[in-house]
Order: structure tokens, then C-alpha cells, then sequence
């Protein structure tokens, strides 16, 4: 079978992007992929899936996850520099995950974001897009995934919030939403 690698967004303002994304490397892994997943927003906080994804990763080494932004941007603990210094380390590190050979599958969790705020452009995520290997798996994570990167992808999955726990006043749960 011809490998040829696919371009994925899961987008939309329900729950579960993430998710979906690391459901995915673990199944890449658990198939002999070589699986590297940047958080582009997420920063510092321990979260259930930092261990999974530790633990996996001192089986063999296939797989890996970093944390490269800095936390919630909407809060006062970073300015806005040191949070685009953050996610223009980010790019440099995708860059070279995407074009290094040494990968499979490379996710960009919470990218989306990122452009949105202003962090990165789309024209820094398309130029990613550009430089990316044939048969590289790309995944790209985030709300308000915008139109360039939907039309560029192969596949767009979009999240729809039904119902959500918090509406009725119950805080997020450890080990289901961190």
C-alpha cells in the first residue's frame, strides 16, 4: 500500500480536539509510527496526557510530546511578546519536525489558536503546509481553524458543542478534560 500522507484539522468550538489528536498518535504508535506532538498553547500544567504520551515514549522513543507555549494568553502572567517569542519557537520547532525525516505524524495542537491570536499567521501555518513531506500525516488542532488551512486539508473534522458540564456549574474534571 502507497503511503500518502494526509493533512487533518479538528476545529469547531466543542470539546475534544485534543483529544481526538492524541487518540490518534496512540493509535500511529501503537502501529509503528513515529508520532511528535507540539502544543503550541499549553504550557507548565501537568496533564494526564503528558504522561501517557511520557510513558509510551520511554518504550522505544517513537513518539513525543513538548510543551512549547506558555499557558492561557488571556491571563497577566506573560505579555503578549513573550507569548509570541513562544510560538515562534514553536514554528521553528515544526518546521524542522515536518522536514527532519524523522517522523510520521506531526500534530500542531492548539495552532489554530495561535493564529487566532495573533501569535503566528496563516501564512506562517500554509508555508508549513508547503515544506511538508508527502507522506507526513499532519495534524492541526484548534477553534476558528481558518478557511485557507480547511481548504488545503484532506480531511476537517468540526466539534460542535451540544451540551457541556460547565453550564451546570461543574468545574472541569481531572482526567477527562486535563
Amino acid at each position: 500500500m502507497e503511503k500518502f500522507g494526509l493533512v487533518i484539522v479538528h476545529t469547531g468550538n466543542g470539546k475534544g480536539k485534543t483529544t481526538a489528536a492524541l487518540g490518534l498518535a496512540i493509535r500511529a504508535w501503537g502501529d509503528g509510527l513515529r508520532v511528535c506532538i507540539l502544543q503550541f498553547i499549553k504550557g507548565g500544567w501537568k496533564y494526564g496526557e503528558l504522561k501517557t504520551i511520557e510513558t509510551l515514549a520511554a518504550v522505544d522513543g517513537r513518539i513525543t510530546i513538548k510543551q512549547c507555549g506558555l499557558g492561557f494568553t488571556n491571563t497577566d502572567e506573560h505579555e503578549e511578546d513573550e507569548h509570541k517569542e513562544a510560538a515562534d519557537k514553536a514554528l521553528a520547532m515544526a518546521r524542522e519536525a515536518i522536514t527532519s525525516g524523522d517522523w510520521d505524524l506531526v500534530i500542531l495542537d492548539e495552532i489554530n489558536y495561535a493564529v487566532k491570536f495573533g501569535l503566528i499567521t496563516v501564512s506562517d501555518v500554509l508555508s508549513l503546509l508547503d515544506c511538508r513531506p508527502k507522506d507526513l500525516h499532519l495534524v492541526l488542532t484548534g477553534r476558528e481553524a481558518r478557511p485557507e488551512l480547511i481548504e488545503r486539508a484532506d480531511l476537517v473534522t468540526e466539534m460542535k458543542q451540544v451540551k457541556h458540564p460547565y453550564e451546570q456549574g461543574i468545574k472541569a474534571q481531572k482526567g477527562i478534560e486535563f
